[in-house]
């Protein structure tokens, strides 16, 4: 098993879409190679890409050697990637992230696929079956959403009759990279799980208005019939 600390230097390393260039041009390299060739592939400074390595070397995704030309002078310094075991929840983030820059690529960011992939996602869940009898005071989907919701791990709070907070975000460092992505693919499931229950209103999302809180706008206030 992975530690913890370990996968969290990762998660920080591979946070920066440079860094993962820098990276990529050395897992591709079959030679270890200095900064200046590093800086050249990816186009940035020489200051630039070691500042880069550092913080790969750092997070034990790099490692750098000395090459020994047997020359007066400063001798070379090289890195290589380091192959190292990638703990499952560190993979799904990368494989989200990659799916999520090819839709990006899209004319309009990659929204509109997005939101259809979302409301596909929602009619795999099994919540609204099991959300069939309506608890509490609400009635409509708001019940589907906050079962669903809890159970993705987005920890929903009720605010009123017409606002879900949503306290957390598995997706969250992904959805910081490419809001337009990630964001529309959770409001296509909002919608289609809103639909799902017979609602035709347009459930709304608006993402990030704090830095660790997104709001679920519901179309309109649901009372229990009385």
């Amino acid at each position: 098993m992975v530690p913890s600390t370990q996968s969290g230097a990762w998660h920080s390393a591979l946070a920066s879409e440079p860094r993962r260039r820098v990276l990529a041009v050395l897992e591709e390299s079959a030679h270890p190679v200095d900064a200046v060739t590093v800086a050249a592939a990816v186009g940035v400074h020489v200051t630039t890409a070691r500042f880069h390595l550092e913080h790969l070397e750092a997070a034990g995704l790099v490692s750098r050697e000395v090459a020994r030309s047997g020359r007066r002078g400063r001798p070379q310094v090289l890195f290589r990637a380091t192959v190292a075991p990638v703990p499952v929840g560190e993979a799904q983030q990368r494989l989200t992230h990659a799916l999520a820059s090819v839709i990006g690529d899209d004319s309009d960011g990659g929204r509109a696929r997005a939101e259809r992939a979302g409301e596909r996602w929602s009619e795999q869940l099994t919540t609204a079956a099991s959300a069939a009898e309506h608890d509490g005071a609400l009635a409509g989907p708001t019940p589907v959403l906050l079962r669903a919701l809890t159970e993705i791990g987005f920890e929903p709070e009720l605010r009123d009759e017409t606002t879900i907070a949503l306290l957390a975000c598995p997706f969250r460092a992904e959805a910081r990279a490419l809001p337009d992505v990630v964001c529309s693919v959770h409001l296509g499931l909002l919608r289609g799980l809103a639909r799902s229950e017979g609602d035709t209103g347009d459930v709304g999302l608006r993402p990030f208005v704090q830095p660790d809180l997104c709001l679920v706008d519901l179309p309109a206030a649901r009372r229990t019939a009385e």
